[in-house]
């Protein structure tokens, strides 16, 4: 989880394995620089801005990319603890080339505008764990009411279509919350490596997604499961009894393997995680 500070171990871990190369992690990356995702195939022209939304504790920075033309269905994207950066910018982009109008957003707006990683991914835990420890349920509920709101404002989205919402390491969680927050219009919820997605409290991010009618996309990484190996039981069994459609898949590969300028990006693994995404998005955002 994002919480401990063992990004270098599993890097060392996995490519003595060989699941990934050492260019996979970045080593020959400038700070807060991305490698290249691999292109869309049949991209559509899009268009790209830095907006800004006004929620009920202040304005918040973020990063929206859309079609150029027509309407699409919206979709909201949370960063994991390294925030809005370079390669969230990029990954948005190729979403919005995949027929998407996407909304990236800086969860610590209150603090800082982005960039809120000096060095992106590669920062120290340390240095960006106060910021992730600002937020708490009410922050959380109360912007993803805010985000939604404002992309159902746009001309560009769909709103005869289901919003989509996705997390990545902290952004799981907030992306459960999002679509509790305004049930009546997530229609699909996608965790990636996502820390702390079902407690024991009574307001957990899984019991809280439960009461919507969402579909769910689950994916976990090796090491999260290693060491909360119940975690994805109760996520099937609360899904299951709720009767909500969820793939929920443990993938061997390190806790932050999807975004690519991390220390363990795992390219392969990565492009299933994309592959599953636009296919939770097809059939739930139609």
């Amino acid at each position: 989880m994002c919480d401990q500070d063992q990004f270098e171990k599993d890097r060392q871990e996995y490519e003595a394995r060989g699941l990934v190369t050492r260019r996979q992690f970045g080593a020959l990356l400038g700070a807060g620089m991305a490698m290249l995702l691999p292109e869309v195939v049949n991209a559509v022209a899009v268009t790209e801005s830095d907006v800004t939304v006004t929620t009920p504790d202040g304005t918040a920075d973020c990063y929206f990319v859309r079609p150029a033309s027509g309407t699409a269905p919206g979709v909201l994207v949370w960063p994991d603890i390294f925030g809005l950066r370079p390669a969230f910018r990029q990954m948005g982009k190729r979403l919005a080339e995949s027929g998407y109008a996407v909304l990236v957003v800086n969860p610590f707006y209150r603090v800082k505008k982005a960039p809120t990683a000096e060095a992106g991914a590669k920062t120290p835990i340390a240095d960006v764990r106060p910021l992730a420890q600002g937020l708490n349920e009410t922050t959380q509920m109360t912007d993803a009411k805010a985000f939604i709101a404002w992309l159902d404002q746009q001309p560009s989205v769909a709103r005869n279509r289901k919003i989509g919402t996705q997390g990545y390491c902290m952004g799981g969680p907030i992306a459960f919350r999002t679509a509790a927050a305004v049930p009546d219009r997530v229609g699909a919820v996608a965790s990636f490596h996502g820390g702390g997605l079902a407690t024991d409290m009574p307001n957990s991010p899984h019991l809280q997604a439960a009461k919507t009618k969402a579909q769910f996309l689950i994916e976990i990484a090796e090491n999260d499961d290693k060491r909360s190996p119940e975690e994805k039981n109760v996520l099937k069994d609360t899904f299951a009894k709720a009767k909500l459609p969820a793939e929920i898949e443990v993938y061997p590969a390190a806790h932050g393997w999807c975004p690519p300028d991390t220390q363990v990006y795992n390219e392969p693994q990565a492009e299933k995680a994309w592959s599953r995404l636009l296919a939770l998005y097809s059939k739930a955002l139609a």
